[in-house]
């Protein structure tokens, strides 16, 4: 079996979840909403932890190098010690993020974090021995904790191709769309201010979208949240910090309606939102960008 069919099976064992929940409910209990934003990267549209973690990662392996060159080993001690600084904010949003997951990304998570966990205490130790003068000592622990890091590095890998932790749902749904103009039926027929449930054709399946009237004007979306492809249609509309948005009823992400943008999180890339057109007192839309 390879080692992804055996990531794969370790995501699908519910063994520790009983360990795994109350951590989960202590990182979102510890961490306040604006903060978790800021972690997850709301503000950026884009997630935060992947962009952090190259830090620590390529201090780490620089490190490695450098050490196999005897006059550049306290260059290497400099590198592994701002990569120990810095797995802090990864860590933090590694945690924001995993917080609000599914059960089995959170299952590979505890195990990711468990390494991370390994990696980080054995550069610790490398940097004590290497402080008290024991070089062979410290360079044997970092390369042994560059070993655990790359193994972690795999698992975080696993989680973000294979089960698309971190991968906007809303532009994978788009992608099926049609290129035509979309018939979503009459503008009486949407509730005022509530989200309604409209849905679009593309490669032969049926793609829900979401319409939300405010008067004469609808503004319409990809109706799966591109956090974890929750049902916008079945959320609300809020002003969250000055914005009018849609919020999805399983994580509480909010999306303006004005362009998508998240104004708070967990997720951090925009919803992908279709332009509208009146014909004859029906809505159309479609996706912008697409050809006529």
């Amino acid at each position: 079996m390879s080692l992804m069919g055996i990531l794969d099976r370790v995501a699908d064992v519910p063994t520790f979840d009983k360990a795994i929940e109350p951590a989960r409910k202590a990182v979102q209990a510890a961490l306040p909403q604006g903060f978790k934003d800021l972690l997850h990267g709301t503000w950026l549209g884009h997630p935060v932890h992947p962009v952090v973690v190259q830090v620590p990662v390529g201090s780490w392996l620089s490190a490695g190098l450098l050490d196999a060159i005897p006059p550049m080993r306290p260059a290497a001690t400099l590198l592994i010690g701002t990569g120990v600084a810095a797995s802090v904010p990864a860590a933090l949003t590694g945690a924001a993020d995993w917080s609000e997951q599914g059960a089995g990304v959170r299952r590979l998570g505890a195990l990711h974090a468990l390494t991370n966990t390994v990696a980080l205490g054995l550069y610790v130790g490398s940097l004590a021995a290497r402080r008290q003068g024991r070089g062979g000592l410290g360079r044997a622990l970092s390369y042994a904790g560059l070993g655990v890091a790359t193994a972690s590095a795999a698992i975080g890998g696993h989680m973000s191709y294979a089960q698309s932790s971190g991968a906007s749902h809303a532009a994978t749904a788009a992608r099926a769309l049609s290129t035509d103009w979309l018939d979503l039926g009459p503008l009486d027929d949407l509730p005022e201010g509530r989200p309604a449930l409209r849905t679009g054709r593309g490669g032969g399946v049926a793609v829900p979208l979401v319409a939300v009237r405010r008067g004469g004007r609808v503004d319409a979306f990809v109706g799966a949240c591109s956090h974890l492809s929750g049902p916008l249609y079945e959320g609300t509309v809020e002003d969250v910090r000055g914005h009018t948005c849609l919020v999805c009823p399983w994580h509480g992400s909010a999306f303006d309606l004005e362009d998508g943008s998240p104004r708070r999180g967990p997720a951090a890339n925009p919803q992908e939102k279709l332009e509208t057109r009146m014909e004859a007192g029906r809505v159309m839309a479609r996706l912008p960008g697409r050809e006529r």
